[in-house]
């Protein structure tokens, strides 16, 4: 790492542009090369103050709520895609206002709404379907789309062909963090089960959980999935990726406050698994750190804990070349995607700063919050 932290207060957010931009590259290659339209997927990162950016490689946002449709529509203005496993009938007219293109959950969903979007004089909007073809190759179940008794998506039996008239895609999402030798896969089960809507389609949404900016992923097998599609049926085709447009580009830097014992050493950091960083315990996974190594592998090994009064707040065991001691930093790799979006005030304790990084203004500090921020989300 190359940026001085020293001046940042902790804990802190770093998101680097130059890896962002990096990013956007490889994902703005697989447009030219394709025709594909590839969108920001808000849910795993929503960091505004980078959307000039990102919006000059991508064609827009796709959002799971009205609050991050809106966010897209005033901080991006390009396209805006949503889908909710259920909308609220009281924000529709809202999601209205600021979207262009409407996936619905079921074909209920679709009668439910279907007239205000036709009667809408706000401008015209595109609607789909979400699809559910019952493969995925995902091993964690909270994150699996697909698995039995799924809510998410229409299967093959409940399908209802003749209710389509007024939509105009098909959007499947069953994949997390996975390889295209995956989708080349998923695919074949699509088309077999579902092709014969397809051909009547505009356009096909495959969903996120493609890891395109990962070093060792395939793009070659992307590009071949993507032109089997437009080759077959003509549809244009969506991917909606937010891990991989912010994937290895931020860190979280963090300070140790204090080293405890009880048959190991425990460092408490001014940062919390469970607040800052809770797909650390949800996926769960442990994070790398600038300079750390497994347990053992280093003279001085330590667990790493939060702040927090959860027994369960554990970051996990790191080993050291040097002991830590109370005002040491320590920077968490891989720190800007499905962080910032999912982190929480639980305790009381403060959310960490938000800081960017270019080469052109150096460190800015976009964001610190403070009382009234844990107050006023609260009675």
């Amino acid at each position: 790492m190359d940026i001085d932290i020293r001046a940042l207060p902790t804990p802190c957010y770093l998101v680097d542009e130059r890896l962002i931009l990096r990013n956007l590259e490889i994902l703005h290659s697989v447009q030219q090369r394709t025709g594909c339209r590839i969108l920001l997927a808000l849910k795993g990162f929503s960091m505004y103050s980078v959307f000039p950016l990102v919006g000059s490689y991508l064609k827009g946002v796709t959002s799971s709520s009205l609050f991050e449709a809106r966010l897209g529509h005033e901080e991006m203005g390009k396209e805006v895609h949503i889908y909710a496993p259920a909308y609220i009938d009281e924000e529709f007219e809202e999601i209205l206002a600021h979207c262009d293109h409407i996936t619905f959950n079921s074909f209920d969903q679709w009668n439910r709404f279907k007239d205000k979007v036709k009667n809408t004089k706000i401008k015209k909007i595109s609607c789909g379907i979400r699809i559910n073809p019952e493969y995925s190759e995902i091993e964690t179940p909270i994150y699996d789309p697909c698995y039995q008794f799924s809510r998410l998506g229409v299967t093959l039996n409940n399908f209802r062909p003749e209710e389509l008239e007024g939509i105009e895609g098909l959007h499947f999402h069953t994949m997390c963090e996975q390889n295209s030798d995956t989708l080349e896969r998923t695919i074949q089960v699509v088309d077999q089960k579902f092709g014969k809507f397809i051909g009547s389609m505009k356009w096909l949404n495959l969903g996120g959980g493609h890891h395109i900016t990962r070093p060792d992923y395939d793009i070659e097998t992307l590009v071949r999935c993507i032109n089997f599609f437009q080759d077959k049926y003509g549809v244009d085709i969506y991917l909606e990726p937010g891990e991989a447009v912010a994937l290895n580009t931020g860190y979280l830097v963090a300070k140790v406050l204090d080293i405890v014992d009880n048959d190991m050493k425990i460092a408490i950091l001014d940062t919390s698994a469970a607040c800052h960083m809770p797909d650390v315990l949800e996926m769960p996974y442990r994070p790398n750190i600038i300079d750390a190594g497994q347990p053992g592998e280093y003279p001085f090994t330590y667990r790493l804990g939060g702040l927090t009064c959860l027994a369960g707040d554990i970051i996990g065991d790191y080993s050291f070349r040097q002991p830590l001691k109370p005002g040491d930093r320590l920077v968490f790799c891989d720190m800007a995607h499905y962080t910032m979006v999912k982190n929480n005030t639980f305790n009381g304790v403060n959310l960490p700063s938000i800081a960017r990084f270019n080469e052109e203004e150096g460190i800015k500090l976009i964001k610190q919050f403070g009382y009234e921020d844990f107050k006023t989300r609260l009675s």
